[in-house]
């Protein structure tokens, strides 16, 4: 996602080709640019509300195996990536801002084991929208999540990425 300030508005957002729209977007849907492809059929957008709302159609409609790839396109949280700093600028943000950058070496072997039951349970990362809870309110929503069926927590994932979109969306546009 672009790390300067947009001085882009939506309205000639909505005018721009579909790569450079995409371009533009990148990050918004993690790995993801094929939902800002598709939404894009759906200009002009009016609203911050109306684009997200054409995105999460696009990932409403897409296919199983498409929203598993977006699931699993998501980094597991304070996880390999974070620890290599191979996270996406705006991950790198989202999990810093919930503290999980700051886990003590046991809160970090806590969250690392819970990430590792949820794959191993689900076939799939843990993913929730992180701004607003701490790294404590994260490790009881995976423990809590973990008696969870598959179904729920796929669908529920989808839930999460659909709000991690509206508040990159909300930054993106401030």
């Amino acid at each position: 996602m672009n790390a300067t300030p947009n001085t882009l508005t939506l309205q000639a957002l909505s005018a721009l080709s579909q790569p450079d729209f995409v371009s533009h977007l990148d990050g918004i849907f993690e790995h993801s640019p094929w939902i800002a492809e598709r939404a894009w059929a759906q200009r002009p957008f009016d609203s911050i509300d109306g684009l997200h709302a054409a995105m999460l159609a696009v990932l409403d409609t897409a296919s199983t195996a498409e929203q598993l790839a977006l699931i699993c396109a998501h980094p597991e949280l304070a996880g390999k990536e974070a620890e290599e700093g191979t996270l996406t600028t705006a991950s790198t943000g989202e999990q810093r801002g919930a503290g999980l950058d700051q886990c003590s070496k046991d809160e970090l072997q806590r969250l690392r084991s819970l990430n590792k039951a949820y794959r191993e349970r689900f076939g799939f990362p843990f993913v929730v929208a992180v701004k607003g809870l701490s790294r404590h309110q994260i490790m009881d929503g995976v423990e809590a999540r973990l008696s969870n069926d598959r179904d729920t927590e796929f669908a529920r994932c989808l839930q999460e990425i659909g709000k991690i979109a509206r508040f990159r969306l909300d930054a993106l546009f401030a």
